[in-house]
């Protein structure tokens, strides 16, 4: 090894180092929110050192090609950043979780197809090594395509192009098609064939399919986190097969931080793993009739009396859900919160962990409108704070605020963690109707003493609100 060569090593790999710094700091960055468009930024940096590193390692580097895809990656970045809504932010997460399971697929596929080669002539134990490339292949190309399939499916459910209902018996050919995998995978590599590798290939997509299409909605918080995890994984598994020690450490990180993601979210939803994928919240339990809870406790309010109400109070929550992100009422609630502010009320947002569609689905919106991030807190700081609050106003969310959870044990969502809001003085619910959350049970909250039910779209009704309070 002459000089140069060892000159050259020594600086793709502290290229590779650097990377690696960048994407640890970037993810320790993107732990708190004031932070995080920093660590996006790092993160950012990081990845185009990898790219223009490995591209150097493998002496394919042509400057002029690096332009040109920073130039067609900056451009569509561009586009999705100016014309994807908050709203559909998590569709663009799991699409992001399937590219990335896609690319992993297609090098798995190509590792395999290599290896099926069996020319390698530069090692004593040939066979060995096409064997070792063969499952690492194998195991790429599975992780990949579960991760591709699956979040192709989760976009459509979170896209609404499909629903949840009449689902649950793809649970069990998710099983036959998880044992199909394990089969054609040990086949594949003990007697190498291409019609085994499509197999798996068929095998591990369909399993994706069947895996993620029974679960719902609401449970796609857990999901986006598991499947950005699965495409660390594979990502990681791509790294052993490209023989590349960054993109090793890149998948771990991701996979990693995927998989603490998806156990907070299971944890604030007091449920495990295997119960959000094969179960269901409502699964268990004592369901109480909606006509017993309901029946003649509803009371009715108006913008006009919710602004008198409001107009007095001292310190307000408010409580946003999927409601508001469908009702896009993010822009209405800052101008309600201004408006309050002006009158000289203190004014907070309440954050549930799983509140929305993905981890972190309300602050992206509320962060949308200019809310300020010391604004909104989180549930384990904010609940101790309900017994002082004058109002609550809680705008799409059900059962997140259900008080079931903590004082029936026999309801299905018994152990939940919740934001304690019945504690309020005062609590305001705007939804279209008493239809019930994911976990399909009725709401005692709404019947409660103290708490007046504005019906109608969240964002009408917050604007009804506001110019109600004007007038005040």
């Amino acid at each position: 090894m002459n000089s140069d060569s060892f000159n050259v090593e020594n600086l793709i790999n502290i290229g590779y180092l650097l990377s690696a710094c960048l994407f640890i700091l970037g993810l320790k960055r993107l732990a708190r929110p004031k932070t995080a468009v920093e660590g996006n930024r790092l993160a950012s940096i990081g990845m185009l050192f990898a790219v223009i590193v490995t591209l150097a390692d493998r002496q394919i580097l042509d400057l002029r090609l690096v332009g040109i895809a920073l130039a067609i990656g900056a451009a569509i970045g561009a586009v999705l950043a100016s014309r994807i809504a908050m709203t559909g932010m998590p569709q663009l997460v799991a699409l992001f979780n399937g590219f990335g399971g896609l690319a992993s697929l297609l090098v798995g596929t190509a590792t395999v197809l290599m290896a099926l080669d069996l020319k390698v002539t530069d090692v004593d134990d040939a066979m060995f090594v096409d064997k070792t490339f063969l499952a690492l292949g194998a195991l790429t190309l599975v992780i990949g395509a579960i991760t591709f399939s699956g979040s192709v499916v989760a976009f459509a459910k979170l896209q609404e192009l499909m629903g949840d209902r009449g689902l649950a018996g793809l649970r069990s050919f998710a099983l036959a098609s998880t044992t199909a995998i394990v089969a054609t995978s040990l086949v594949l590599v003990l007697s190498p064939s291409p019609v085994w590798l499509w197999l798996v290939v068929a095998a591990s997509l369909l399993t994706g399919v069947f895996v993620v299409t029974p679960i719902g909605g609401a449970d796609m918080p857990v999901v986006i986190a598991l499947l950005n995890s699965f495409s660390g994984l594979a990502a990681s598994a791509a790294g052993f097969v490209l023989l590349n020690p960054l993109l090793i450490i890149a998948g771990a990180l991701v996979g990693a931080s995927g998989l603490l993601l998806t156990q907070i979210m299971c944890k604030a939803m007091n449920r495990s793993l295997p119960n959000v994928l094969f179960g269901s919240m409502a699964s268990g339990g004592v369901v109480a009739d909606a006509d017993d809870v309901y029946g003649g406790r509803i009371t009715s309010t108006s913008a006009d009396e919710v602004a008198m109400i409001i107009d007095s109070a001292q310190r307000v929550v408010i409580v946003p859900g999927y409601g508001m992100a469908v009702a896009q009422a993010q822009f209405a609630v800052r101008d309600l919160m201004r408006s309050l502010e002006a009158r000289g009320a203190e004014v907070v947002f309440a954050i549930h962990p799983v509140a929305g569609r993905m981890p972190g689905h309300m602050n992206v919106l509320l962060a949308e409108a200019e809310i300020g991030y010391d604004q909104l807190i989180e549930m384990d700081q904010i609940n101790p704070t309900f017994e002082r609050t004058d109002a609550a106003i809680i705008i799409g969310a059900n059962d997140v605020v259900n008080p079931d959870a903590r004082e029936n044990p026999q309801s299905p969502i018994a152990g939940m963690p919740i934001l304690d809001v019945d504690y309020a003085t005062t609590v305001v619910v705007i939804k279209r109707s008493l239809s019930p959350g994911f976990a399909g049970i009725p709401n005692p909250l709404f019947a409660a003493d103290n708490t007046l039910m504005l019906f109608g779209d969240g964002k009408a009704a917050v604007e009804d609100i506001s110019k109600a309070l004007a007038e005040v």
